[in-house]
């Protein structure tokens, strides 16, 4: 006997066929832990300071104005995820991956954030003040008027990073840094010693505000434009 199947039949076979294998669905409302998923959940405005998120899935989460300092972000995963004003001052986010978030004035002050990712993320006027950084990658990040105040940035790379009118005249680099076709229009970058960073071309010293303390590759020469004058914003 030849068995005839509905249209809708028919269609509801080929969804299900076409379905992707279902995955664990993001937790939203669990409390924060380690290797937690919380992926594209929103947990805007809240005081999650001290949170263990170690390893945790944090991709597109919106953590817009929470308070996560003091927290454990190692090795979490925090891809694309909204950080307007959030603050993670004194956090841990050794090996994170920060890639692509917003971060529009955001807090990092005092965070160890070895060998983390930025690359690609807006980074505008975020507060890097005494942040551990060596080893970070701010590979194409937006960085204008990014504070880096007692910043470590030993091997830190910046190429192709918008740093125009960032201040980094008070980190310290105790290593190479790279800063191959970054833009640094207005970069105040006194005092420091960058004879030994890589990829600076004289064009990008041009553009940047040194003084006579600051030292440059071999290669290249002091602008006579320094000092630039002091900004007021």
């Amino acid at each position: 006997m030849v068995m005839h199947r509905s249209p809708l039949g028919l269609l509801a076979l080929l969804l299900l066929a076409s379905a992707p294998i279902s995955t664990r669905a993001a937790d939203c409302g669990s409390t924060a832990s380690p290797k937690l998923d919380w992926q594209e959940c929103s947990k805007k405005n809240l005081m999650l300071q001290g949170s263990d998120l170690e390893g945790a899935n944090l991709f597109s989460t919106d953590f817009s104005l929470t308070d996560l300092s003091g927290g454990n972000f190692k090795s979490a995963n925090l891809e694309k995820a909204t950080l307007v004003r959030a603050s993670l001052e004194g956090a841990h986010a050794e090996g994170a991956n920060f890639a692509k978030v917003e971060a529009y004035r955001a807090s990092f002050a005092n965070i160890a954030a070895e060998g983390a990712s930025f690359a690609g993320a807006e980074l505008q006027r975020a507060n890097f003040g005494g942040a551990r950084l060596s080893g970070a990658s701010f590979e194409k990040a937006e960085l204008g008027r990014a504070d880096f105040d007692k910043a470590v940035l030993t091997g830190v790379k910046f190429s192709f990073a918008n740093l125009s009118r960032a201040d980094l005249s008070n980190a310290t680099f105790e290593g190479p840094a790279t800063f191959e076709r970054a833009f640094m229009f207005l970069t105040r970058i006194e005092g420091l010693d960058l004879s030994a960073a890589a990829g600076l071309e004289q064009a990008q010293i041009d553009l940047a505000c040194g003084d006579a303390s600051t030292k440059l590759p071999s290669g290249l020469s002091t602008p006579a434009t320094w000092p630039c004058p002091a900004e007021h914003e």
